[in-house]
């Protein structure tokens, strides 16, 4: 069942974003060759009638790909100049790059709503709840009921913040930041307690926030927008920290190490895959929006550059760098999976 839902999962998040960049090609008139889901070799494929387009699906369920007229080094003369990629104009092709990121987020949304219909809507201020009496927190000043609103100078809006950057904190001291009901600001260092969690040894703070439940449509709608966005910064904050070496390579997590999230959240319910869908759709809209070779984000910029510069870059110019962008990815992929099979092992 784990692998049904893992192919499930990705297979949602994959499929919204080819059919993103599909449906403008379309809209378009860029000639398609292929809409595929997975990668490797084909075990499934079909046509339309009156469509050039073969859809197929491909043994790894880890990517998926739409295969459009001018992309290509090479001129394809079988296809008229009025349907190649690069024939159209800046706004269809602009479209075109960015409509999958569009459509992954679209999902996101639509599933974080279904989510806070079926769950309700959690609080999303950091307010504190209570605190442990044996952690050091407990001989402060904070009290239940008091807000957090920033942590080593990083002002906190959301649970979601501040629990990302307790995690980039890495067992430190924390200075933290409240403020009361009465709204009289107080500012305290806390010191972490290492305890030992299902055999992993983990730093906790000795606190917990308030957890209240709404319900509702208006609730569940803006749930599904606000936590879209905190997840957009959380990627922001966890790519920064990335390049700053301040969380390292081993954080990220790939196809394996996907497959176990899976299976440990069918566990807890189907609506928690259907959250975990809309957190990996997040996930694959930012990534492919960052300006790097072979990202939807590295076309784009190359689309910002021509733009620009009045004139477009050759084609030959433009694939030969996102060649060597996909070469240094799939590099990357290895290292991840690697990390991951490690985990999985210990």
């Amino acid at each position: 069942m784990t692998l049904i839902y893992f192919v499930l999962v990705l297979g949602i998040t994959i499929f919204i974003h080819e059919l993103g960049h599909f449906i403008f090609a379309k809209k378009a008139g860029i000639y398609v060759y292929e809409f595929s889901l997975g990668m490797g070799p084909k075990i499934f494929e079909f046509n339309r009638k009156n469509d050039e387009t073969t859809y197929s699906i491909r043994l790894f369920p880890i990517g998926g790909y739409v295969s459009m007229s001018g992309e290509e080094v090479e001129i394809d003369e079988r296809v008229p100049e009025e349907q190649r990629f690069q024939s159209k104009t800046w706004g269809q092709r602009l479209l075109t790059i960015v409509a999958g990121v569009m459509f992954n987020f679209l999902l996101a949304i639509v599933f974080l709503f279904i989510v806070g219909l079926v769950l309700g809507v959690p609080t999303n201020k950091p307010i504190i709840n209570s605190l442990e009496e044996d952690y050091p927190i407990y001989q402060t000043e904070l009290e239940p009921g008091d807000q957090i609103i920033k942590i080593n100078d990083t002002k906190i809006n959301s649970v979601d913040r501040m629990l990302l950057e307790l995690q980039l904190n890495n067992g430190k001291d924390i200075t933290m930041e409240v403020i009361s009901k009465d709204q009289i600001k107080k500012e305290v260092t806390i010191t972490p307690k290492k305890v030992e969690e299902n055999g992993v040894e983990v730093y906790r703070y000795g606190f917990s926030l308030e957890n209240n439940i709404t319900k509702g449509i208006i609730p569940s709608i803006k749930f599904a927008f606000t936590k879209t966005a905190n997840l957009i910064e959380q990627m922001v904050v966890i790519i920064k920290s990335l390049v700053t070496g301040k969380l390292q390579l081993t954080a990220l997590t790939g196809p394996v190490g996907i497959y176990s999230i899976v299976g440990e959240t069918a566990q807890a319910g189907f609506i928690n895959l259907v959250y975990l869908t809309a957190f990996l759709s997040i996930n694959v809209g930012f990534i492919n929006i960052l300006p790097f070779p072979a990202f939807d984000g590295g076309r784009l910029l190359f689309l910002v550059i021509e733009k620009i510069k009045g004139s477009p870059i050759s084609t030959r110019v433009e694939n030969i760098i996102h060649n060597i962008g996909f070469s240094l990815l799939m590099l990357l992929m290895i290292l991840v999976t690697y990390n991951d099979i490690l985990r999985l092992l210990k």
